[in-house]
């Protein structure tokens, strides 16, 4: 079947439009998520809601080319995705962080100089894993494969430097 062919049945909404779709394009698709999100649960959720999204905007959308709008509905999808889960990530290190520091508006001032002295005094390793994963919210596991440690090594090492940074602000006179 064409795409001109599958196109009719979606505006003539016969839901042999979506098994067509998927048959002549699902492998397309699963491609290109798969590119981007590189995980397949990921992958196939969003390739469900490529379908719904065709469903839903076919008609009054007449794509040309049925394949090149498939192809920009899974890669907004994608990107939409992938923003998220980094979000996600973002927000589980800030978690992790947040509840080793004295927060209050007064100790703002005197906190990065606390955390220079703090990280000058760590293995070099540790102070690498604590800034990629604190300062620039890198995911555990990307930062175990960078350098060369198991997921649950790094994560081990990030604990630890909590439990050392909360330690030396309480030693400072900091409450936690």
């Amino acid at each position: 079947m064409d795409d001109k062919q599958i196109i009719a049945l979606f505006f003539a909404r016969n839901e042999l439009a979506l098994t067509e779709t998927e048959r002549q394009y699902g492998r397309y698709c699963m491609t290109v998520f798969m590119n981007i999100l590189k995980r397949e649960q990921d992958a196939e959720e969003c390739v469900n809601d490529t379908w719904l999204r065709a469903w839903n905007a076919i008609p009054p959308t007449r794509p040309t080319s049925l394949k090149a709008w498939l192809g920009r509905v899974v890669r907004n999808l994608s990107l939409n995705r992938l923003r998220a889960r980094r979000n996600r990530d973002t927000e589980q290190a800030f978690d992790e962080f947040v509840g080793c520091l004295p927060i209050r508006e007064e100790d703002a001032d005197e906190l990065p100089a606390l955390f220079d002295e703090f990280l000058a005094k760590t293995d070099p390793l540790d102070r690498k894993l604590f800034v990629g994963r604190y300062w620039y919210a890198h995911p555990v596991k990307q930062l175990a494969e960078a350098y060369g440690l198991t997921p649950n090594a790094a994560a081990i090492r990030l604990y630890g430097m909590r439990e050392r940074l909360q330690a030396f602000l309480t030693e400072r006179g900091y409450t936690i």
